[in-house]
């Protein structure tokens, strides 16, 4: 008897929903258990977010090496052990009772964020499905875009009723009693001969460091631009004019954006090629940019559609492109080295735009424009292959 769920559909729901766990526990935690953490700690909120900033970068580090791993192993190995490591950082975070214990917490978590999240999980399905896997991809990044959607809540649900310390602990315990049997749901692949499993895939439109180069420095704008957004939206907006209840409503529609914009991806821009897909999805927040400059404050709402709508189709660009660019051998060793720079970017963010909103408010709004303006450049200059076939 045929099983009920297609083997891929299964895969790609288990995998989805451990990658929303894992987002929810780490990326989307400190919006709301940092202050509390800084009470208890007697320590600052920026403090808090300087561990977590120590966690992006260490990401960083460990990704291109969990990534070779993932090639030659396959991924269920390397996050199902992920699975563990985030439960050791949340309880070790939960348990932080000086700076130094809460920085190694975060210490650890970085190592399973490097090689627990997205990259990772592309790395897992490329390994599994080759060059086919631009369906799957965008599917576990549709289940794992309501991350912020779940974890937000549950987290101050949690902090509400125990404390940081108990949602912490929490945490921890859905990444044992949950997360680890969802990896161990990814389908076994067999180890490959080191050398075949770090191969570089033959050049094809453009000299592999270019392109890599230019791919590189596209995903570090558009993550810079991501996390500049996630955490200074309302603030922006209400520099550029907008109440802090308008400016609430905008940031709750980029969720539903995201998720919109890669229903797109997987059903009307399935067949185009993911270059084209990623060079409109770049012109999106410059766009909004463009009309919050000359309709203001009432064209806030449009400036959060578009820029929800670019990001969550990049997000899936950066698991496809490398994928059509250079195909799938040495993938995930490779994604770990494009993520380098963006994961650094990404850590400095927060910093780095709170500056330009202090000195310039909504004119800040220039600087991410540029940097878009600047990524679709670089995907003006890269040519890709041929589409892989889907069979998903």
């Amino acid at each position: 008897m045929a099983p009920m769920i297609p083997p891929r559909a299964g895969t790609v729901a288990a995998l989805g929903s451990a990658q929303t766990l894992a987002w929810a526990s780490t990326y989307y935690l400190p919006a709301i258990l940092a202050a509390p953490m800084a009470r208890d700690l007697g320590l600052s909120v920026p403090t808090v977010f300087a561990a977590f900033s120590l966690a992006l970068v260490g990401s960083a580090l460990i990704g291109p090496y969990a990534g070779r791993t993932i090639d030659r192993w396959g991924g269920r190995p390397v996050l199902m052990a992920t699975s563990l490591v985030f439960a050791l950082g949340l309880a070790l975070l939960g348990a932080s009772r000086t700076p130094l214990m809460l920085f190694l917490a975060w210490a650890v978590l970085g190592i399973g964020m490097g090689s627990g999240l997205y990259e990772a999980g592309f790395a897992a399905l490329v390994r599994l499905y080759g060059a086919s896997s631009r369906g799957a991809i965008t599917g576990i990044t549709l289940i794992a875009g309501f991350a912020s959607t779940v974890g937000w809540p549950l987290s101050a649900w949690l902090e509400a009723e125990f404390g940081w310390r108990g949602a912490c602990f929490a945490w921890a315990a859905l990444h044992l009693v949950l997360g680890l049997p969802l990896n161990a749901c990814v389908p076994r692949a067999g180890a490959l001969p080191a050398r075949e499993a770090t191969a570089e895939a033959p050049a094809q439109a453009a000299p592999p460091m270019r392109a890599m180069l230019l791919l590189s420095f596209v995903f570090a704008a558009t993550w810079f631009i991501s996390t500049a957004m996630a955490a200074h939206l309302p603030r922006l907006l209400v520099a550029g004019g907008a109440t802090m209840a308008a400016a609430v409503a905008v940031g709750a529609l980029i969720g539903p954006a995201q998720v919109a914009a890669r229903l797109l991806e997987f059903g009307l821009l399935r067949r185009v090629h993911p270059l084209l897909s990623a060079r409109l999805a770049a012109t999106m927040h410059p766009l909004g940019v463009a009309a919050l400059a000359v309709a203001g404050p009432p064209a806030a709402a449009v400036f959060g559609v578009l820029h929800g709508a670019g990001n969550g189709i990049l997000t899936i660009a950066k698991g496809t492109l490398p994928l059509v660019l250079f195909g799938p051998q040495g993938y995930g060793h490779r994604q770990g080295v494009l993520m380098v720079p963006a994961r650094i970017a990404q850590a400095l963010a927060p910093w780095l735009f709170g500056v330009a909103l202090d000195h310039w408010g909504a004119g800040a709004l220039a600087l991410s424009a540029g940097l878009s303006l600047l990524a679709l450049g670089a995907l003006m200059v890269l040519r890709g292959g041929p589409m892989a076939t889907q069979h998903d």
